[in-house]
């Protein structure tokens, strides 16, 4: 009951937020000054038009009622081809509002692309600019880069880091609020996560299993285990300990994954029935129990990588089938 009110006075907490915005507020103190990775970031007036880059930092503007003037198009998960995933466009249709300019960065940033679009700000929060990126796109405004590491924002420091860029930071703190509420209520449903330990594999050959790659806690997709109620396993841990991304180890050294028990990476059932039927894969706890969630190129698997909008776009489906795998795991 008590999960349930704030769930709901969070809610109802955005939802004010969303309808009267800041005009219900003092305006926020401007020049606004940001230290990120990359250097300092002074924005000197609420920004009216703003670009996005890098994965998802379009999220944040359009969660809180902003409409980006540019961003990113999307290039893994669209399904149909738009450039669009498809929590962003039900936003952009429930906001009324046409698609931006989408940036094609197949081959890196279009640095001409969101000078066309003459932004007052950029939001670069989660992503992998490198110092030579972020210097020159700030000579088209004022960039906020990531906070600490390339491409390691979890999406509560990404909706902070962008929100307080377009002077919306109490909003900001309302929507993670609100988001949190959320999947706390989600994942009071599925009881059986509690305690278990899941591994994300980064990717695994069917033709050749002899190396196991895999994410640490300092990846995003990881680090959102925990929301689910997931601990890591030891190599895990081990791993992030180092301050890497990923990890990896001899598909001989298996026993090191005996306290996995629930397996999730990218691939179909192929996949899964070569992993299966591996001599040396095939002992670690979660294969040998079936306790496998795969993700494909969809949506549902874009989102394994949270974002401010996929969260409740995916969350009841992402916790679907990792609850069915935690139900086989011993």
């Amino acid at each position: 009951m008590l999960r349930l009110f704030r769930s709901l006075l969070a809610l109802f907490c955005l939802s004010a937020w969303s309808v009267t915005g800041a005009a219900a507020q003092e305006e926020p103190a401007f020049p606004i000054t940001i230290k990120h990775a990359l250097g300092t970031t002074v924005i000197a007036k609420k920004p009216e038009r703003v670009a996005t880059v890098a994965w998802a930092n379009h999220e944040v503007p359009l969660a809180l009622g902003v409409v980006p003037v540019g961003m990113a198009a999307a290039n893994f998960g669209d399904d149909d081809g738009d450039g669009l995933l498809p929590w962003v466009a039900e936003k952009l249709t429930q906001l009324g509002a046409n698609t931006p300019a989408l940036f094609d960065e197949g081959d890196g940033i279009d640095f001409e692309a969101v000078a066309a679009t003459r932004p007052d700000v950029i939001l670069a929060s989660y992503s992998g600019l490198s110092q030579s990126d972020y210097d020159t796109l700030s000579q088209i405004a004022p960039v906020v880069a990531y906070p600490s590491a390339p491409w390691s924002t979890s999406w509560r420091d990404m909706i902070r880091s962008n929100s307080t860029a377009l002077g919306l930071a109490k909003e900001g703190d309302a929507l993670i609020a609100s988001i949190e509420a959320e999947i706390a209520e989600a994942v009071a449903k599925h009881p059986d996560l509690a305690g278990k330990s899941a591994m994300f594999v980064t990717h695994l050959d069917p033709s050749d299993l002899s190396i196991v790659n895999f994410y640490t806690a300092n990846d995003t997709r990881v680090a959102f285990f925990e929301d689910l109620g997931l601990t890591s396993p030891r190599s895990v841990v081990e791993a992030s300990k180092a301050g890497v991304f990923s990890g990896s180890a001899s598909a001989e050294r298996v026993d090191s994954f005996d306290d996995v028990d629930i397996l999730v990476t990218y691939g179909t059932q192929k996949l899964v029935d070569a992993v299966s039927a591996n001599p040396l894969l095939s002992r670690m706890p979660a294969v040998k129990h079936g306790a496998i969630v795969t993700l494909g190129r969809n949506p549902l698997g874009t989102a394994a990588n949270p974002t401010p909008l996929s969260i409740s776009y995916v969350l009841n489906d992402y916790l679907d089938l990792l609850s069915e795998a935690a139900k086989k795991a011993k």
